[in-house]
This record gives C-alpha cells, sequence and structure tokens, in this order.
C-alpha cells in the first residue's frame, strides 16, 4: 500500500541533478526503508479488509494534506478501533521513522490525553480527550521501487512519512504539542500505554514533555547582548498560534531575526543545540539527512526571531514565542494559550513540504517500465 516520511533532505541535490541516475542508497539508509517497509507490510497484515479499506488511500488524494494538531474525527485507522496485537505493530511502525527522544515525546504527547481528560472533568470513556484517537493512514502501495507515504495523526501530534526511490525521506509538516506545557500538580493517574498491556501508577507533577524546546531557547535568548535582542525581538506580544497554523503550503512575507553570523561562538552552539532538539526527534539517518540540506543551503543563512515574555515561567500568562527561519526550513514555537502553558511545535521545509517537489521530479524522470 505504501511508503513514507518525512522528506526535505535530498530536495537541493536531487533537483539540482535530476538528469543523472539516482544514486545507490547508503547502507544506513537502505537499512532505514528495508525497516520501515518491514513494519509497515507486517502491520498491514495484521488488518482485516474492512480496516484495509479504512486505512488506505492513493499516494495522489488530497486526504495527505489533510493535517490539524486540534482534537477532531480523523480519516484512518485510530488505535481505539485497533487489536492489541494491532497497536503494537502500529507503534512498531512508528519507531522507525523516529529516536527514542521523538518515540518518547510522541507517546507522551499521547498520554497527555488522560491528564486533559481529568482536567476537563470528564468520564474515562470521553472520546474527546481520548488517548487512543490516534489515527495511522497509508497512501500508495509499499513496496520497494513506487513511492509511498504514511502519516499518525490525532491531537498535538502529526508525523508524516514518505519514501521516494527506495529510500526513507524526512517529511514535513512535522508537529508536536503540548497542554499542560508543564503539569503543576499530581494527578497520580492509572495509564496504560498504546502496544503495551501493563498498567502502572504514574505520578504526573512536573511533567514536562517539550522541556528542551523551551530551555534551550531561553538558554540563547539570555545569552545575547542589548544590540543583539533589538534584533532578535521581532514583537513584544507573542502571536497567539503559530502563524503557519495548518496551512498546505507555508510562508511568512520576510525573513528577521538575529542571523546566525551575528552570533559570537558560545552563541552559535546554543543556536545549533537548539536546532538539533528538533532534527533528534527524527531516526539518526533522518536527522542526519535533514542536517546535511541545512548545511548546503547555507546555516549561516538561518535567524532566531522572538516576540512576547522574556522569562522561561510556564503557566505565568504572559507567553512566548520563537522561531528558526531560513531558505529551506521553518520551525515554530508558540506557548501562549490556557495561561501560557499550552505548547505548539511545528517544522516546515519551505522547499519541499510533503515532499512534492521531489515527487513532481521523480514523476517526470521516472521511466515507468517504458524501453
Amino acid at each position: 500500500m505504501k511508503r513514507f516520511l518525512f522528506c526535505w533532505l535530498l530536495a537541493g541535490h536531487a533537483l539540482a541533478q535530476h538528469t543523472a541516475p539516482s544514486p545507490k542508497p547508503a547502507p544506513a539508509q537502505q537499512r532505514i526503508k528495508d525497516d520501515m517497509l518491514d513494519a509497515a507490510t507486517t502491520f498491514l497484515a495484521t488488518l482485516s479488509a474492512e480496516q484495509r479499506k479504512q486505512i488506505a488511500y492513493p499516494l495522489d488524494d488530497v486526504e495527505r494534506f489533510n493535517w490539524h494538531f486540534v482534537p477532531r474525527e480523523r480519516k484512518g485507522l485510530p488505535l481505539k478501533q485497533m487489536t492489541a496485537d494491532q497497536r503494537r505493530a502500529a507503534m512498531a511502525m512508528l519507531k522507525t521513522g523516529l529516536s527514542q527522544q521523538g518515540y518518547d515525546k510522541a507517546t507522551a504527547i499521547m498520554d497527555m490525553e488522560n491528564v486533559l481528560r481529568v482536567i476537563d472533568n470528564r468520564p474515562p470513556n470521553d472520546t474527546y480527550r481520548d488517548p487512543e484517537n490516534y489515527s495511522f493512514t497509508v497512501f500508495g502501495e509499499p513496496a520497494n521501487k513506487n513511492p509511498w507515504s504514511w502519516r499518525i495523526e490525532g491531537h498535538h501530534l502529526s508525523l508524516q512519512f514518505l519514501s521516494l526511490t527506495g529510500q526513507v525521506l524526512a517529511q514535513t509538516p512535522t508537529f508536536f504539542g503540548s497542554n499542560p506545557g508543564i503539569l503543576e500538580y499530581d494527578t497520580h493517574m492509572a495509564d496504560k500505554r498504546m502496544g503495551d498491556e501493563r498498567i502502572v501508577n504514574l505520578p504526573q507533577k512536573g511533567r514536562q514533555i517539550l522541556k528542551q524546546e523551551t530551555e534551550r531557547a531561553f538558554a540563547l535568548l539570555k545569552s545575547l547582548d542589548a544590540e543583539q535582542r533589538k534584533k532578535v525581538i521581532v514583537a513584544g506580544v507573542a502571536y497567539p498560534e503559530i502563524v503557519t497554523s495548518n496551512k498546505r503550503v507555508a510562508s511568512l512575507e520576510k525573513m528577521d531575526g538575529l542571523m546566525l553570523t551575528e552570533m559570537n561562538a558560545d552563541q552559535r552552539k546554543l543556536f545549533l543545540d537548539l536546532l538539533q532538539v528538533y532534527l533528534t526527534n527524527y531516526h539518526i539517518t533522518l536527522a542526519k539527512q535533514q542536517m546535511a540540506k541545512l548545511e548546503k543551503s547555507g546555516l549561516d543563512s538561518l535567524r532566531f526571531a522572538w516576540a512576547g515574555d522574556l522569562t522561561p515561567e510556564l503557566g505565568e500568562g504572559k507567553g512566548w514565542y520563537y522561531r528558526i527561519h531560513g531558505p529551506t526550513i521553518l520551525i515554530e514555537y508558540d506557548n501562549t494559550q490556557t495561561n501560557a502553558n499550552h505548547i505548539h511545535t511545528v517544522v516546515r521545509d519551505l522547499t519541499n513540504d510533503w515532499g512534492e517537489d521531489l515527487l513532481r521530479e521523480h514523476y517526470r524522470t521516472a521511466n515507468h517500465g517504458k524501453p
């Protein structure tokens, strides 16, 4: 049925060299491609005929671009409609695209729906705050040669994967969110983790899923002198949401903020450490591919911009926003909702979201079996 993954790495490479034959995938790339294909094949084999109809779409279906990070009904097959074995197989597929850091964040975001049930005083069987309302969708037919894609999506989580010409590519949009940003009391909830039947008593107080995204940004902000802050602060009040929202095409009218070339050595390290927080959510092979693309387009062209409060106190009601912006990438972080204790983060590829450019180039140059 299809292939997967997040996809910006090869854009400059593939478009610049589209007349040359595709290089043979590197061993690491081959391994992740094989692992994902095997995991997808194993997962799909557990499904009934009706479930396959529910989960499968053509690769060119517009549903592939129908993404959002709010709680809502979604296409595809949700975890709550799977057996325990099917859930384990689905989550095993997710593991192939993420690092341990990324996988832990994804499952923690799902678990946070249990917390929101308590905060909202909803019953245990509530479907609005539902840790099993995360849907898997497959686009195309998983195979070695033809392009295919898959995603997992639910409240505060949207991950896309694409496989093209036998390689797994890191694809965007990638969304991680957390409400609360930090849990200020202890619910002592029973937590049933996805794909694992064990029940544990889970102390929740102090839980902070997106801690690195917050702390490293403030460490960089704190290091800036007065003149640098004049450039980095683009608004006195934080934007009420990530600027690009869930738009199919991400764009900003202008690139502003403090350039990497305007930072000293220590600040550059802090900036790159923050950037790596986002990249290393992916499998190490995909993270390296993404970094290679950024290096090729020029790391010095990246900018750091800030809006809103300058103190890192979650839940104080002031709120802040920052972004990393360059010719090929946009990373946004927003914490303004729910008394400034509700975080949204997104990574967009400004040249190749959804892998559309690479797919167009693939179809333009593909032989399609013709002599």
